[in-house]
């Protein structure tokens, strides 16, 4: 499959080295085509018929101080995000239409970024990203074809910083709540000798988090250096960071809620997880002539890294007889992997017809491994770093795609996507709670989507689409329930009406997901603080999304969205005190039948803004039984946003001057959580639940400096 991959891509290089002989003359708007062919095979265009929302760089940073991606897409359709400490800095996490990280594929330049074996996304990794992000798109639902893992609630594909055609810079300092800093550092040289660019940053953020002893230390860098030329753009990009986060994983119970909402349960001064991470990419963007262009992207991603843990009273058998029974221990649990991606697609475009195939071949090699680094108690002939569990992970993902746009008549347009994906996953050796793990799996999955778009006027159009997906289980579904756990399916289909006007735009739709063997949230916590998984064979999700802008003047425009849905599992049985019970219908836990957003922009010229946002997420369940005592009560927090820029003449071009203030009703809300209800055994409900306080009113101000 190697070779393969390595065939196809010398034939693309080929190619272009052939089209070199003969180059396109090309408009000055050609640099900014040229950067959205990175993302072209993972994007869809305004007139598809995939439910999506787009997010510009200017709409980002408005709001970018220092909170992580996940806490910035907030106010998107169907979106709920949150995080470990509160405050939206370090372990932060996004759902979508109910369906949590693992479901959400990312792409950055179209290179996967989900982790491959747990397929969850780790943004601490990559702190203050957004301020090196050109655009985001996110398509709610299966979407288009996306390399990597499918995609059961959303894809969110991310295009990086475009050429600059001047030189330039910025330095950016925020402070806020809770010690809350962020600083850092860009420029770029512009284009050299029109055809060179060098661009980079460099960033800092720390917070000490909303709960106790939650802080985050993130450092980060990117740095890219691009050649373009009148039909060739080749980019180069390094970009990683590292991590150490203090954990709040765990939750407080109710109790502990009501008596202190800040408190943490761990104390151990090093309850850390520390990580580094860093990316490698390589693309190559080539118009061939009129109707073909191409598009090479490589990557290597290296991560490694652990937390570290102190337990008491532990067994030595728990940890490979290195310790006497009852002892103290305090241990590091590591990932150790490497990732290799090389992406390969083509589009054709000629009369209305644009034809896009392409393939991916993904490697991920995770070796899991426990240290000791303490005991109060070893047993003779142990050393400090002996490993007390081990196991090896491999996983490759192969994919080929073909999607293709196609005008019908003058009004109707088609778009068919067809695509193969091909996977092998095996591990082996232990566990981290010593269980032999010994899987090697293979999944070949057929993924077709189609859809149509019918155009009324300038202003209306509707459409309708139909796709499949099919995924995998991650590591987790097969440590917990490795025998039976199953891959999953969905049927996804979407209708909706757009409607943009000079005043008042409107992007409405009704979607129905209906799952086979649904991998769904049990309510339960790893002991990593990841959500369990199991499979219930029928379920759905059922929704209404509604997106509106009504621009009221020159100067004020309201923003409001809507979700209303139902998400359900048709008939759940459950082994309760081992007796299997069925529950009939019930709901979805962590999925909300009810997100809704409202703002107010006042911008009574370009360089003043000021919006007053609310958003209400409604009642939820933390297990699937619809349990009382599981029910999150629903919540409405309200966010108050400023931006002014101040031009200059000497020096500085200007200085952007921003400021949030969050949750400005001070309200004390729990928006996630986890539970042991449906696996009950007569414990009192107080001890099986678990809940994670977010912040209440807090801010954060900061001054950006353009040169």
């Amino acid at each position: 499959m190697k070779k393969s991959v390595l065939l196809i891509a010398w034939s693309l290089v080929s190619s272009v080295t052939i089209a070199q002989q003969n180059p396109v003359e090309m408009d000055s708007t050609q640099t900014q085509t040229l950067d959205e062919v990175l993302v072209r095979s993972v994007r869809v265009k305004p007139n598809a018929p995939i439910t999506h929302s787009n997010l510009s760089k200017q709409e980002l940073q408005c709001r970018n101080l220092g909170q992580d991606i996940p806490v910035l897409l907030n106010y998107l359709p169907s979106v709920v995000s949150s995080s470990d400490a509160g405050a939206g800095i370090g372990y932060t996490y996004l759902r979508v239409r109910g369906s949590d990280a693992t479901r959400v594929n990312v792409t950055i330049n179209g290179i996967p970024y989900n982790d491959a074996e747990s397929q969850g996304t780790f943004w601490v990794n990559l702190g203050d990203f957004a301020s090196s992000v050109e655009n985001i798109q996110l398509q709610r639902g299966v979407g288009t074809s996306t390399n990597g893992s499918a995609a059961f609630g959303a894809s969110l594909n991310i295009l990086t910083d475009a050429i600059s055609q001047k030189a330039g810079g910025q330095i950016a300092n925020s402070f806020g709540s809770y010690n809350t800093r962020k600083h850092s550092l860009k420029f770029t040289t512009g284009l050299l000798n029109d055809h060179f660019e060098f661009a980079g940053r460099l960033s800092k953020i720390y917070s000490d988090g909303y709960v106790d002893r939650a802080s985050t230390d993130m450092k980060s860098y990117f740095l890219q250096g691009n050649y373009v030329d009148t039909n060739t753009l080749i980019k180069a990009l390094m970009f990683g960071g590292k991590e150490k986060t203090y954990q709040a994983w765990y939750g407080l119970s109710k109790d502990e809620l009501e008596e202190d909402r800040t408190q943490n349960p761990y104390t151990y001064d090093n309850e850390t997880d520390n990580y580094w991470q860093d990316h490698y990419q390589l693309h190559w963007n080539e118009t061939l002539n009129s109707n073909w262009s191409t598009n090479i992207g490589l990557n290597y991603t290296r991560g490694k890294g652990y937390f570290e843990q102190y337990k008491t009273e532990r067994s030595a058998e728990d940890y490979n007889n290195l310790i006497v029974d009852d002892s103290d221990v305090i241990v590091r649990r590591w990932l150790d992997n490497h990732f290799y991606v090389a992406n390969a697609n083509a589009t054709y475009q000629k009369n209305g017809i644009e034809i896009n195939s392409g393939i991916s071949y993904s490697d991920y090699t995770n070796d899991h491994y426990g240290e000791l680094i303490w005991g109060s108690d070893l047993v003779a002939g142990t050393s400090i770093r002996d490993r007390y569990y081990l196991s090896a992970s491999n996983k490759t993902d192969f994919s080929i795609f073909s999607k293709a746009t196609f005008r019908m008549s003058e009004s109707l347009q088609g778009f068919l996507d067809i695509q193969g994906r091909f996977v092998n996953y095996s591990t082996t050796g232990l566990t981290s709670n010593r269980v032999p793990i010994d899987i090697d799996k293979r999944y070949n999955f057929f993924n077709p989507k189609l859809g149509l778009t019918y155009t009324f006027n300038s202003n209306n159009s509707v459409y309708a689409s139909y796709a499949r997906a099919n995924k995998e289980p991650n590591r987790n579904d097969f440590e917990s329930n490795a025998e039976a756990v199953q891959s999953e399916s969905l049927n996804d289909f979407e209708l909706g009406w757009r409607h943009q006007g000079k005043r008042f735009s409107l992007n409405a739709n009704m979607y129905y997901m209906s799952y086979k063997n649904q991998l769904v949230l049990t309510g339960a916590l790893d002991n990593v603080g990841e959500y369990l998984r199991e499979n219930v064979d029928n379920s759905y999700r059922l929704g209404l999304e509604l997106d509106v802008r009504v621009a009221i003047s020159d100067q004020i425009a309201l923003n409001s969205n809507l979700a209303l849905s139902q998400n359900k599992i048709k008939a759940l049985t459950i082994d309760r005190d081992g007796r299997l019970q069925n529950l009939g219908t019930t709901n979805i836990a962590l999925s909300p039948n009810v997100i809704t957003t409202h703002a107010i922009e006042y911008a009574p010229n370009s360089q003043f803004r000021a919006a007053l946002i609310g958003k209400y997420v409604g009642e939820q369940y933390l297990s699937n039984t619809d349990t009382e005592a599981s029910k999150l009560e629903g919540y409405f927090v309200g966010d108050f946003n400023l931006n002014y820029e101040l031009p200059l003449n000497r020096i500085f071009k200007s200085i952007v001057f921003s400021g949030m203030i969050n949750n400005i009703f001070d309200l004390e809300y729990v928006d996630r959580g986890y539970t042991y209800l449906d696996t009950w055994s007569g414990s009192t409900v107080s001890e099986v639940q678990g809940y994670y306080p977010q912040a209440t009113r807090n801010f954060l101000v900061g001054m950006t400096l353009i040169f």
